[in-house]
């Protein structure tokens, strides 16, 4: 499978600034939230990026890309109907090719050498099919995510046969349609921001949209039903920027993982330490 082009949706009101945020990445070396993001993307093998965001953001986002603007084609999305729509806006873009697809709102941190979205993308060009990142989530944080079901691929671990996906499903239904044997009790397997989709996707999106916007994980249990689609147990931790103290948490990992992992340490020690002694 040749993996080229990359799509990252970046247009909900809500979070539509968080990729404009400053952060100091693990090189220590400050950067928009946005670059961090696009820095994945090309590490994991794209080459051109279609940027989808909110009407009057074009610009704010060319000036965040820091070194890949060039690699930039931006679309805007002009209603926040969600994230099948927003893909669908870059068909022209795809045009008929697998891409890389990347949530602007979150960061990653692999562990290990290999970043997140390449170990997506490298299995996606061996297996030659879809290929979604997922991580298995505690129960009581269902409704951030969207979640899959499924089997595991027999001899591998980290592996599993996508049969089902739910759009921020309640434990009660993830319990009854998302049930993986195998994982632990409470924990289901939720979508850890990254995907590699082949052009069926955009076929079914387009299937879709003809009497209403296009549901994302409708789509997904489509493309589910007309071939091969993997979720992979990526090794790595996702970091929603969008939720409380989202930022924080972020930049703390990228920090934890970073050449100034030791100076990062010695300051939150001092902190916790001041924090002690302050009175209450």
């Amino acid at each position: 499978m040749l993996l080229t082009k990359a799509v990252i949706t970046a247009a909900g009101r809500a979070q539509r600034g968080l990729p404009l945020q400053t952060l100091v990445d693990r090189d220590g070396v400050e950067k928009k939230a946005l670059e961090v993001v696009l820095d994945e993307a090309v590490g994991a093998g794209a080459e051109e990026v279609c940027l989808v965001v909110a009407p009057g953001d074009e610009a704010a986002y060319r000036a965040a890309a820091g070194p890949h603007a060039g690699r930039l084609h931006v679309v805007a999305q002009e209603q926040p109907t969600g994230y099948g729509p927003a893909l669908l806006l870059a068909r022209s873009f795809t045009a008929g090719q697998p891409f890389l697809h990347l949530v602007g709102d979150h960061l990653y941190v692999a562990r290990g050498p290999v970043r997140s979205a390449k170990q997506v993308a490298d299995l996606a060009r061996v297996e030659g099919c879809a290929v979604s990142a997922v991580q298995p989530t505690r129960e009581s944080v269902l409704r951030f995510y969207g979640a899959v079901g499924g089997r595991r691929v027999p001899q591998r671990a980290d592996l599993y046969e996508v049969q089902q996906v739910l759009e921020k499903p309640t434990p009660s239904e993830a319990e009854q349609v998302l049930h993986v044997p195998g994982l632990r009790a409470g924990f289901y397997l939720c979508f850890f921001g990254v995907h590699v989709f082949t052009p069926a996707l955009m076929d079914v999106l387009a299937e879709g949209a003809t009497a209403n916007p296009p549901d994302l994980s409708w789509a997904l249990r489509e493309l589910a039903r007309r071939e091969r689609y993997l979720a992979l147990e990526v090794a790595g931790q996702r970091y929603d920027t969008g939720r409380k103290y989202g930022l924080l948490t972020a930049q703390l990992a990228l920090a934890l993982d970073g050449v100034d992992r030791d100076r990062i340490l010695t300051q939150i020690v001092d902190l916790l330490a001041a924090a002690d002694l302050a009175p209450r």
